[in-house]
């Protein structure tokens, strides 16, 4: 059982900071909304994650203009908008989503109203994890469907893959970057709901190609910062971010919950073994003492910073991991 301390110890009044000088939060570093997005779907997983779930969706709903557009960064009380990003804007947006489902009825109202104000804006994207943040929110967030809008964008992204795909290489980009898995499995969550084989085919195709390329070697060795991997070069080992081993776990588990086919179980699996050693270092991330987890695999170990991004991506793919076992204990008692 993991230890929630440094995700606690990292929230202040205003939400949860951005950074730390090894396991000490650094309040100089600022509140970001994409990182307050990720620990607002933590805290709705919590028994007693109310008054968390409460602070982060405040901070998400202060971001937020007249016209629905976010700041992403709150520093020393100014918001700024030098690093404002579509991909933020759709982590927020999926976050209030599953927050709008949430068991507390304030938060659930808030969150509907937020990402409402946001809706109009989001046809306009044109980054393909923002748009595959959106597809997610769009399909999981019961109360608040918009089928066009979800039709539009995921015929976009269909279409990004169809362009781009060929003999050797089946992905939506001529490059991988950060994140990958959300966009095989917002095809897949598109197909769970409009039943179109054409978005689970393209799922499919693009998730077991990223597979083939990161569990090559028999664990999770996710795409290096330094370059990323352009089509047709060499694979950057370094540097390796807990954020991908997330992006991967949630993938296949949406890949095995629809296809029940154990060998996405089985890759989801080993994206969470990577926090704890099966990876290229042989080094676990988790810091048992502070409850944190390092910034990076690099060349020469671990970055040992221990922001907010890392220890809610170790979180929340501990969270699904123990759903899931959860779950296949359940169903293998009623059977």
């Amino acid at each position: 059982m993991l230890t929630y301390k440094h995700f606690l110890n990292l929230t202040d009044e205003t939400g949860i900071l951005q950074f730390s000088r090894l396991h000490r939060p650094d309040p100089n570093s600022g509140h970001t909304l994409d990182d307050n997005a990720r620990a607002l779907m933590l805290a709705i997983s919590m028994e007693d994650g109310h008054d968390l779930a409460m602070k982060y969706v405040s901070f998400m709903d202060s971001c937020q203009q007249e016209d629905g557009s976010w700041s992403n960064w709150l520093l020393k009380g100014r918001y700024t908008s030098l690093i404002n990003s579509e991909d933020s804007i759709g982590r927020a947006l999926l976050a209030c989503s599953l927050g709008s489902m949430c068991k507390w009825e304030d938060i659930s109202v808030r969150c509907q109203r937020i990402f409402q104000r946001n809706l109009p804006q989001v046809i306009n994207f044109s980054s393909p994890r923002a748009i595959a943040y959106t597809l997610i929110a769009l399909v999981k967030g019961e109360a608040i469907k918009k089928v066009h809008t979800m039709n539009t964008m995921a015929d976009y992204l269909l279409n990004l893959y169809q362009s781009k795909k060929s003999a050797d290489w089946y992905w939506f980009e001529d490059y991988m970057t950060y994140c990958n898995g959300v966009l095989p499995q917002a095809m897949i969550s598109v197909y769970e709901i409009n039943g179109d084989k054409r978005f689970l085919k393209a799922g499919l195709e693009t998730l077991n190609f990223l597979n083939d390329i990161l569990f090559r070697d028999g664990f999770l060795n996710i795409v290096g910062n330094q370059g990323w991997y352009q089509k047709g070069k060499t694979i950057p080992l370094f540097d390796q971010q807990p954020v991908d081993a997330a992006s991967i776990a949630f993938a296949c588990h949406e890949a095995y919950t629809i296809t029940a086919k154990s060998e996405y179980l089985d890759m989801a699996q080993k994206a969470h073994a990577w926090y704890f050693g099966a990876n290229i270092n042989q080094l676990s991330l988790y810091d048992q003492e502070s409850g944190g987890c390092y910034d990076a695999l690099t060349e020469k170990g671990v970055n040992l910073n221990q922001g907010a991004e890392a220890v809610l991506s170790l979180l929340m793919t501990e969270h699904l991991m123990s759903s899931c076992a959860s779950s296949e204990i359940a169903g293998s008692k009623s059977s």
